[in-house]
């Protein structure tokens, strides 16, 4: 379980195919600082595990399905990516529960730059807007943002300078893919809505 909070921006060194998977060697020096074998990581938001450990870089797998699904598949040597350790109990929690299970992708369609601020459009599959609301969380690339305006198929936020300057966010333009998770509650919500449509007697 994550927050959204990202922790560091690291470096993806290396990319080793194994097959139809990859190994991917991240630079982190904060991360990986007590990072232990079989931790699990949130990069761009998708949780992963801590394969090895050679001082400040780390070694994660990701299969065919995780590289199929999420924006992990698209990235070349030298690329940043926001990372985030996994929640202690009793941490505080900044910014919403996140699982590190990507729904779906999404790509830019706008972006308008106001002095430090942003707004930003993302287009989304109808699937995971249906589980959004205005002034509820959504993660973007591993983010926890806040939804701004939600339509059939797009969302828009409004990224504060803090977050585009220490998130890879702030380096995002029109066209680029990113990784969704929608809020877990949500989820639960529409799972209960669509079984209560199904029971007998419901037309």
């Amino acid at each position: 379980m994550f927050t959204g909070l990202v922790e560091e921006v690291g470096q993806v060194v290396a990319i080793n195919a194994q097959g139809s998977a990859r190994e991917f060697i991240i630079r982190a020096p904060l991360v990986a600082a007590d990072a232990t074998l079989g931790a699990s990581i949130a990069v761009n938001g998708c949780c992963l595990t801590v394969t090895r450990r050679n001082g400040d870089e780390l070694a994660f797998d990701a299969g065919e399905e995780t590289l199929r699904r999420t924006n992990l598949g698209a990235l070349l040597s030298g690329a940043p990516v926001n990372l985030e350790r996994a929640l202690q109990v009793g941490q505080r929690l900044g910014g919403h529960y996140v699982t590190g299970h990507i729904d779906g992708l999404g790509s830019i369609r706008s972006r308008v730059d106001d002095g430090n601020w942003s707004t930003v459009w993302f287009t989304a599959p109808a699937a995971l807007t249906r589980q959004m609301a205005s002034k509820g969380s959504v993660t973007v690339d591993g983010v926890s943002l806040t939804l701004v305006d939600v339509a059939d198929d797009a969302f828009s936020v409004a990224l504060v300078p803090h977050t585009l300057a220490v998130t890879i966010l702030g380096g995002k333009r029109v066209g680029d893919t990113v990784n969704l998770e929608t809020d877990v509650l949500a989820k639960y919500i529409e799972r209960q809505l669509l079984s209560l449509d199904r029971l007998p007697g419901k037309t």
